[in-house]
């Protein structure tokens, strides 16, 4: 699904950040990604869906060569890929219910056809009754649980989620962490990233990613 090979990063002439980085991510799995602030998560995880290019290596997404790919094919990709950034990215003359359902509106659906599961997904996720509120009056917990639940609303083939429980509390994150786990079982992989260990530690099962200095150790 996912393939680094030999992968390096630097931002125009100063060291590389991420250095000789390979590993792959197979179908149905689940992996956290962690390491120190500042090691390069989130950087990774912009990597793996294609929003920036390596400056060395070979990085393949869902079989495709991302060297090989122009901006359509890229967009193509993305719709199986899953994503809930720490900046949240919802739009604010959107409702929450909307900016939830935004994918789906996207393909030209009708709303006949996905309103009871935006809806029911929404009171999973502790919003049942912020749907019809815009962003700006959300906290930052109701806009990342708004995040999650637009990412996982396509039940796409890989989600990447950076720091997903890191605003809400333990029960939760608890709840949250139960969702990721059915959408991984259902089939999609996910990576995870966070530096909660004790998170980490509920899933002794769980692949470990770790960046630190530049590179990547896996613990299987």
């Amino acid at each position: 699904m996912v393939r680094f090979e030999n992968v390096g990063l630097r931002y125009g002439m100063g060291a590389e950040i991420l250095r000789d980085i390979t590993f792959d991510i197979a179908p149905r799995t689940f992996q956290f990604l962690t390491g120190p602030s500042g090691a390069g998560k989130t950087t990774l995880l912009r990597l793996i869906l294609l929003a920036m290019p390596p400056t060395r290596g070979l990085i393949t997404l869902f079989g495709k060569d991302s060297q090989d790919l122009d901006k359509a094919e890229i967009t193509a990709l993305r719709r199986k890929v899953g994503v809930v950034f720490q900046d949240f990215r919802l739009l604010d003359h959107l409702t929450t219910y909307q900016n939830v359902a935004l994918p789906l509106r996207v393909q030209e659906r009708e709303e006949a056809s996905y309103r009871a599961e935006v809806m029911e997904l929404l009171r999973w996720v502790g919003l049942g009754d912020r749907m019809h509120v815009f962003p700006p009056v959300l906290s930052g917990g109701e806009k990342q649980r708004a995040a999650i639940a637009r990412a996982l609303i396509m039940r796409p083939q890989l989600l990447l989620a950076d720091e997903p429980t890191g605003n809400v509390d333990p029960p939760l994150a608890r709840r949250l962490m139960r969702l990721f786990l059915e959408l991984h079982n259902s089939g999609t992989s996910v990576v995870i990233a966070t530096h909660d260990l004790a998170l980490m530690d509920q899933f002794d099962g769980a692949r470990r990613l770790v960046l630190g200095d530049g590179r990547l150790h896996i613990y299987e």
